[in-house]
Formats: C-alpha cells, structure tokens, sequence
C-alpha cells in the first residue's frame, strides 16, 4: 500500500517512500559510491491521497480517545515516534508547517475525505467520481469540500502546494527529502550487484534477506559456498564450522558436512514471499503508544518487508504475532551445515515478468558453491492490478509461459547441478472478499464507519488497489480473475511436468489455502485471522508459519531427496559450535 501525510512524515515515508520510482543515479561525493534520488514527481496522486485520508483519521481518533483538541492529538503523533531517523523532528517540522490548516478543517469537525480534498492531496479527476473512504457528510461531499475551501482559501502554503513532489520543493523539506531517500535506498537492491551480495547489516537488504556474511572484506567468503580447503583455517562459507578436531587432526568441516548433502533454500518471490506487513497498531488510534513505532526505522529499510520471519526464509522469533516457522529454519535444522544458507530474492509487486529483472541478484556460484532447492512463488501478481480494466493488465497463459521458462533457462545457467525448483501455484483470492468485506478495517473499529468494503472500493476508485480483481464487489470479476490464476497455474503445472534441465529437478505444488485454513480451524482460529489486516490483501505471520509446515511435510512426504538426508552429526556441531555464530 503505498501525499503528504500532512503533520505525519514518518508513517508516510514508510508506506510511500520505498515504493517510489529511482531517477537516474549520480556519483555521491561523500561516498563515491552510486547515490540515488527520488522522482517525487513520478507519485501516484491517488497514493497520496490514501496516504493524507489514514493519517489525518488517526489523529482525528487521537483527539476523540485523549478527548483533545486535533493540535494536542497532533503532537501526542510525534511524541509516540523514535527519534532514529530524525523521525519525531521530521514529523513535528511537517506538523509546524502544515498543522494550521488541518486543525481548522479538523475544528470545523470535516471528515478526513473532506480534509485531504481541501488541502490538496485528494484530488477529482476530470468526469470521475469524488474518491471517499468515509460515508459522504449529509449535506454531500461536493458542497462539503467547497466549504472547506472557503477555510482555507487564504492559506499561503496551500496556493503552493500540488501533491507531495511541491511539498519537498519547500525550502525546509528539501535537504530532508533527499536524506531520506538516500538513506532508505542506497543500497539500490534491485540493481546486478558488482559488489558484495552478501552482507552483515540486517536492513537494505543485508542479512534480513540473505544469509549473513562473515567476512565482509573478502570477496570469496560467503555462506552457501562449498567450503575452501575443509575449512582448516577459516569459515569460508559463514556455516560457523571450522578448524581441526585436536583428536584426529581431520578438519571439522570435512568430517561433519562432507557428505552430509548441504544445500541451500532461495525463494524468488513477490512481497507474500517478503512477507509485506503493516502493523495494524500504526493505524489504531486506541493501541498506540510509545512503542507503537519502535519498529519503523527497521519497516522503513526493509520496504516494509519481514523477510526475517517469513515462512520461506525467516530465522527470528516474530515480533509481529503469531511465531515463526520457515523452510530454512527446517532445513538447517535437518542439517546443520546449512546454517545461514537462504536467500530471499522477493520484491513488494514481484511478478512472472519482473522476477526475470530481479533474479539477477541471486547469488549462486556453479562451481563454488553448494547446490540450492528453489522455491518459484508469484502468487498473485500476474492477475493483480489496480487497473479500473483489471483484465486486460493480467499476464496471459501465454506470456506466463514465456516468462517462466526465461527463469528457468537463466536458473539452469547459474545454480549448481544437482538443484531443485519448486514452482507454487498462484492462489485463489475469492477468499479475501468472503472473509473481510463486511467486517471492520483496524481505521474503522473505534467508531464502527470504515469496513473492508469501503477501504476496496476506495482503492479501486484511485487505481491503487494491489489487486481491483478480488478486492472488489463484482463478484462476476472476482470469478474471472481466479479462472485466469487457475489458467496460470496449469501452466506451472504443465512445465514441471514436461520439462527438463540439465543442472535441476523440478516440481509443481499448488498453494495451500485450503489446508492453511484448516490447519487453523483445528487450532481454534477463524479464516479471516489469516489475512494482514491493513492492506486485506497479504497472508500474514500465522498463514506463513502454517504454509512453511504444509510444504515441509508435502516435500518430505512426495520428493524427500529435494531436502537431503538429515545429518548425523547435527548434535556434535552443537556440541563444539553452539549456535555456529548465530545469524
């Protein structure tokens, strides 16, 4: 989900600034390295608008929940945020500048829709619709809009103001813009790296998304290599095994993991598979407080991604609910000489078309390194769009075809023989609208007005929705948009079947709504609990850790080789390793 957030900066940044659009990178004089910028210009308008409408509703619920005026709500906002990032100083900045004009909308008692018309970040395109959120006010939302004009109408900042790209035009914002943007995408990750792929800072796309390296200054120390000369003097595949056993001289590398049929676990993905996720507290007036936003600078470089407990690649403890489970987690457990050996080449959008841009970043050596079990999961995008002519954007069986055999040429090119892909249906997303549409959106719950509903058919009428096809109240289309994701899936389903590489195996599985569902009706849960909250659209932490244990136990049970042999000496590493450097 992707403004100005008037006097709310920081939440902006984290559900805009990641999803913008690179301009042309130029040479950083501090750093020498390439340093990107921001075409503020290139902002969806209706992102904006989306943006300013939840802000400017969270500080009118702080105001009612305090029982404060919207000025007092306001800084109650700021003081909740860290100050990593200058987050508080940038939102109190924003708020000097442009909390004025909203405190007079808010006194006037404007609902956010009316609000955001007003101060520009909502606008009605020619012969459309006027987008809302809300219920329109009683005397409708044209005369509503024209009366808060009338309120702000000698606002100096406004007569300058045209969407987010002005507002950083403004001389006090213009050097935080760009520090900012700096910061969150320095890194240019999805870029053919020419450096280091591998790296021991968790965010921009460190160790959060791809084992953690050990040795930063060496090139040819990575984790997933095989190992160099058994490992005698140094870890060079960042496994945390190394040295010689002092009671047989045989190195330990060679005696734990020489034919214990190491392999590593490489997810190319969409942002299911980045595991996107917003916490629902961001946007809760009534569960905020000072540790609301303790997460954000972590949110922020990582795209608003928690690859760290996803269910393909994640190793931490959730900190977001639920727990974590993953196949690497399962993988390393089945063989301790895997440790640290995942990567997570997703992207918030990833589709058929673009993972062929993307999968360029995977790190995978031939002839150095260990062989790798590939898990192909674009779930969604190939028939989500926001698009109002959603079905004409959808990727036909034809190109999804084309697109995926390209992968799988590259992949054949590049991982080392004796691998595995597995390719991952795409799923049925009827199942978004049954679940959520009459129920009550995090924005909605305290006064009872916003449901799922409303938050679809707004996205939809701004064509920003991830996905007009499911999330829309057309059942005809939602029927249509899963007959193409069943066409889709039959062509996976077809290439694995018919054909066949030189250096992998590879498989089909469809994606297991039905039984992740099940499995949590055993446990007591209700389907709806299974979706992220805020967006309506993502599998959250339970649906990944229950996904993660559904195709571990379909693997082992169908195609036990993809997973190798468990180890016998996984005890013994412990014993002399422990947590083999942890991750």
């Amino acid at each position: 989900m992707r403004g100005s957030w008037q006097v709310f900066a920081p939440v902006f940044f984290s559900l805009l600034l990641l999803m913008l659009p690179l301009k042309d990178v130029s040479a950083s004089p501090l750093s020498g390295r390439a340093q990107p910028t921001l075409d503020f210009g290139g902002i969806h308008k209706g992102h904006t608008c989306v943006g300013c409408v939840l802000v400017v509703s969270v500080i009118e619920q702080l105001a009612l929940i305090h029982n404060s005026t919207a000025k007092d709500a306001i800084e109650i906002l700021c003081n909740y945020l860290p100050e990593v990032l200058n987050l508080q100083g940038i939102c109190y900045l924003v708020a000097e500048i442009f909390g004025p004009e909203l405190i007079k909308l808010l006194t006037y008692k404007m609902n956010p829709d009316v609000v955001c018309h007003a101060l520009k970040l909502c606008k009605q395109n020619a012969g459309q619709p006027f987008c809302h959120l809300y219920p329109p006010p009683k005397v409708g939302l044209n005369k509503a809009i024209r009366k808060a004009n009338r309120i702000v109408q000698n606002s100096t900042v406004l007569k300058n103001i045209d969407g987010f790209s002005s507002i950083c035009s403004l001389p006090p914002l213009v050097k935080l813009c760009e520090k900012i943007a700096y910061t969150i995408q320095n890194k240019l990750p999805y870029e053919d790296f020419d450096g280091d792929k591998f790296s021991a800072f968790p965010t921009l796309r460190g160790y959060h998304w791809r084992g953690r390296d050990c040795n930063e200054g060496k090139s040819t120390v990575y984790p997933g290599r095989r190992p160099e000369n058994w490992d005698v003097e140094r870890d060079s595949n960042c496994n945390g095994i190394w040295g010689v056993d002092p009671k047989d001289g045989i190195p330990y590398e060679k005696k734990f993991c020489k034919d214990a049929e190491s392999k590593g676990i490489i997810l190319l993905g969409d942002s299911a598979g980045a595991h996107f996720h917003i916490p629902p507290e961001w946007m809760t007036a009534a569960q905020m407080s000072l540790k609301t936003f303790s997460d954000l600078p972590v949110a922020l470089t990582n795209e608003l991604d928690w690859p760290h407990f996803s269910g393909t690649t994640g190793f931490l403890n959730s900190t977001i609910g639920g727990w974590t489970d993953s196949l690497y987690l399962r993988l390393r457990r089945r063989n301790r000489c895997n440790h640290r050996d995942f990567q997570n080449i997703s992207k918030n959008g990833g589709s058929s078309k673009n993972l062929l841009d993307l999968m360029k970043s995977m790190a995978r050596n031939q002839l150095l390194d260990n062989p790798a079990i590939v898990i192909y999961a674009t779930i969604g995008n190939d028939v989500c769009n926001g698009r109002a002519d959603t079905v004409a954007y959808m990727t036909t069986p034809k190109q999804m075809h084309s697109n995926v055999m390209q992968t799988l040429q590259y992949l054949n090119s590049h991982l080392p023989k004796g691998s595995h892909v597995i390719l991952t249906g795409l799923v049925d997303g009827r199942f978004l609208w049954d679940q959520l549409h009459n129920r009550y959106h995090p924005l909605g719950q305290l006064n009872k007005d916003v449901t799922y509903e409303q938050m679809y058919s707004f996205l939809n009428c701004l064509q920003i929705s991830p996905c007009n096809g499911w999330m829309n109240s057309n059942e005809t289309l939602r029927i249509l948009t899963s007959e193409r994701a069943f066409q889709l899936s039959n062509v996976l389903k077809e290439i694995a079947r018919s054909q066949m590489f030189a250096n992998f195996d590879i498989f089909y599985m469809d994606y297991p709504w039905g039984k992740i569902a099940d499995e949590w009706h055993k446990l007591g849960g209700e389907a709806w609990q299974l979706i992220e909250p805020v967006d309506g659209f993502h599998p959250n932490q339970i649906t990944s850790a229950l996904g993660a244990r559904i195709i571990w136990q379909r693997a082992l049970s169908e195609w036990p080789h993809v997973l190798g042999k468990e180890n016998p000496f996984n005890n013994q590493i412990e014993d002399v390793f422990k947590d083999q450097g942890g991750h």
